[in-house]
C-alpha cells in the first residue's frame, strides 16, 4: 500500500513526535505532514511502561512542552498523567488525524535523483507492508528498543521458582500483595518501584551492584500554586520553567566544578532522611555527581520506606539464583517470590530501521551529529535526542524549532535538499553522549560520534543550545543546500537576517 507524498514524515507518536507535529502545525501550517507510530496509541514511553509508580524523573515544568503549560502542581508526574498531557496536546493541535498507528518502520531510504525519502513500514497485525514518501524525514523514535529491555546474564535464573519480571513488560493487573520482592538495579526505575510496591508487598529489597546518587525533590510546586491566583497560567508556567532550568544547570555545573562539595551535600541530605543508624555505604557512589544520571525521588519516598523497614537495600553481587531466592557473593541468601530485573534499557537508534542513502547503508557509529540533531552526510533528515543531564523535552522543543526554521528557509531559497557536511574532518572516537552510565557504554558501537569542534559537538547545555538552534545562522557552511533558486536565495537571506 502506497500513501500520498508528504512534505514531512514524523516517525513516532510519543512525547517527541507529538511535539514535532505541534511545532509544525504552529510554525509551518502550509506543510503536509504525517506520523507513523508502531503502537496502537500515542504516548511512546508513557504508554509502554505500566509498572507500579511509573513517573517522570524530570520535573514537569521542563518536561512539558514550551508552548503548552503543565497545569498540575506535581513536580514528578505519574505515567498516565503524562500520557494524558501528550494526548490532550495532540487533540488541541488536531494531530491525531495525521497518525497511522500499528506500523513498524523497517527501512528509510533516500534517493537523490528524486529528492525524497521512501519509508517502508510493516503492519504487524496483517503482515502487509506500507510505503510512504516524504521530502523531509523527522525521526522521533526515542533511543531504546521497545521489544526488550536490557537483562544481563544472571546465573541460575532458570531454576527460580517464582516470577521474573522486567519493568518494560509489566504484566497487566499483576498482584504482588504479600510477596517478597527483590528489585535488581539502582537506577530511576528501581528507586521508583521500591517505594511504590512497599505498602502491598511483604517486603521489598533493592539489590544493587553499586550505589547511585539519589536526590529528594519537592512533591508539589507550591510557588506556582500560589502564583496562579494572580497570574495567567502561561506566565506561571514560564516562570517555573525558567526557574527550574537555571536550577538544573546550576546543580550540573557545580557537580562538575565542585564535585566534592555537591557529593557532601547529597550524602548529608540522604543521611538526614535515612536516620543516624542507617548504613550510608549503600548511597555512597564511587563516582562523582553527574558522571552518571542522578535519580530523583519526590518527598524522599524511597528513604521513607527504608527508614520504616518496609524495604531494604543490599549492595552486593549475585552468585546464583536458587529456587527460593538469590544467593549473593557474600554468602547471604535473599528470599524472594518475585525478582524484578530493573537492569536498564537496550539503546537503539531509529527504532531499529535500516538507514540508506542512494543505495548505501549508513553506519551510524561512523557518522557525526550536526548540532545534536542531524546526521552527517544524510540529507533532509533530523532526529530528536533530548538531554541526558536535564529534561528531555528542553532539547526536543528547540530541535523542533530548528527544523521548522530550516524548512521555512529551504522554501524561501528554493532548496530541495540540505545535507550536513564535515569539510574539516574533525571527527573523533567519542560518542555524542557524555555519561558513564552502563546502558550508554553498552551501546557505544550503535551511537553517532561527536566532533572536536562546533557544530559537531553535543553541548548538552540548554542555555547554549537555545540561541544556536532558535536564532543561529542556517547558512553556516556546514549545511550544504541544493536546488537553490538564485532570486529566492536572496529573499531567504533577507528573511533570515530579519529573524524569520
Amino acid at each position: 500500500m502506497k500513501h500520498p507524498h508528504l512534505d514531512v514524515l514524523i516517525i513516532g507518536a510519543g512525547l517527541s513526535g507529538i511535539g514535532a507535529a505541534c511545532h509544525l502545525s504552529r510554525k509551518c501550517p502550509d506543510l503536509h505532514y504525517g506520523i507513523v507510530e508502531r503502537r496502537k496509541r500515542m504516548g511512546g514511553t508513557w504508554d509502554l511502561f505500566r509498572y507500579p509508580g511509573i513517573r517522570s524523573d524530570s520535573d514537569m515544568f521542563t518536561l512539558g512542552y514550551n508552548f503548552r503549560p503543565w497545569t498540575d502542581t506535581k513536580m514528578l508526574a505519574d505515567g498516565p498523567s503524562i500520557r494524558n498531557y501528550i494526548e490532550d496536546t495532540a487533540n488541541q493541535y488536531r494531530v491525531k488525524k495525521h497518525i497511522r498507528f500499528g506500523l513498524k518502520v523497517i527501512s528509510e531510504e533516500w534517493d537523490s535523483s528524486k529528492k525524497r525519502w521512501t519509508i517502508t513500514a510493516l503492519n504487524e497485525e496483517s503482515g502487509d507492508e506500507e510505503t510512504f514518501t516524504a521530502g523531509f524525514l523527522f525521526n522521533c523514535t526515542g533511543y531504546y528498543n521497545y521489544d526488550a529491555g536490557y537483562t544481563p546474564k544472571i546465573p541460575g535464573i532458570g531454576r527460580f521458582g517464582g516470577e521474573v519480571i522486567h519493568p518494560q513488560h509489566w504484566p497487566e493487573n499483576y498482584d504482588y500483595s504479600g510477596k517478597r520482592v527483590v528489585v535488581i538495579g539502582s537506577g530511576a526505575t528501581a528507586v521508583t518501584l521500591v517505594p511504590a510496591m512497599a505498602d502491598k508487598a511483604a517486603h521489598v529489597t533493592m539489590l544493587q551492584r553499586s550505589p547511585t546518587y539519589v536526590a529528594t525533590v519537592p512533591e508539589q510546586d507550591l510557588i506556582s500554586h500560589n502564583l496562579r491566583r494572580f497570574l495567567p497560567e502561561m506566565a506561571v508556567y514560564r516562570m517555573a520553567r525558567a526557574r527550574n532550568i537555571l536550577l538544573q544547570r546550576t546543580v550540573f555545573k557545580l557537580s562538575i566544578s565542585k564535585p566534592k562539595a555537591i557529593r557532601r551535600l547529597l550524602l548529608a541530605a540522604a543521611r538526614k532522611q535515612l536516620g543516624p543508624d542507617f548504613d550510608m555505604t549503600h548511597f555512597e557512589p564511587h563516582y562523582n555527581p553527574w558522571e552518571e544520571r542522578m535519580c530523583a525521588v519526590p518527598k524522599g519516598d524511597l528513604f521513607k520506606v527504608l527508614r520504616e523497614g518496609k524495604a531494604s537495600v543490599v549492595t552486593d553481587q549475585i552468585d546464583t539464583v536458587t529456587k527460593t531466592g538469590i544467593k549473593l557473593k557474600s554468602g547471604e541468601l535473599l528470599p524472594a517470590d518475585v525478582i524484578i530485573t530493573a537492569t536498564g534499557l537496550d539503546l537503539q537508534m531509529f527504532g531499529g530501521a535500516a538507514l540508506r542513502v542512494d543505495g548505501k547503508d549508513i553506519s551510524i557509529p561512523d557518522t557525526m551529529l550536526y548540532k545534536g540533531l542531524m546526521l552527517e552526510n544524510v540529507p533532509n533528515m533530523a532526529l530528536v535526542f533530548g538531554y541526558t543531564n536535564s529534561s528531555w523535552t528542553l532539547k526536543a522543543d528547540i530541535a523542533c524549532e530548528f527544523v521548522c526554521r530550516l524548512l521555512k528557509y529551504m522554501k524561501s531559497i528554493g532548496a530541495d535538499k540540505v545535507t550536513p557536511v564535515d569539510d574539516e574532518h574533525c571527527g573523533t572516537d567519542l560518542n555524542f553522549l557524555n555519561l558513564r552510565s552502563g546502558y550508554i557504554q553498552r551501546a557505544n558501537d550503535r551511537l553517532p560520534r561527536q566532533g572536536s569542534k562546533l557544530p559537531w559537538q553535543n553541548l548538552n547545555d540548554y542555555l547554549r543550545d537555545l540561541p544556536a538552534l532558535r536564532y543561529g545562522n542556517l547558512d553556516d557552511g556546514k549545511l550544504h543546500f541544493e536546488g537553490v533558486n538564485l532570486h529566492a536565495s536572496k529573499r531567504g537571506l533577507v528573511q533570515q537576517l530579519l529573524g524569520s
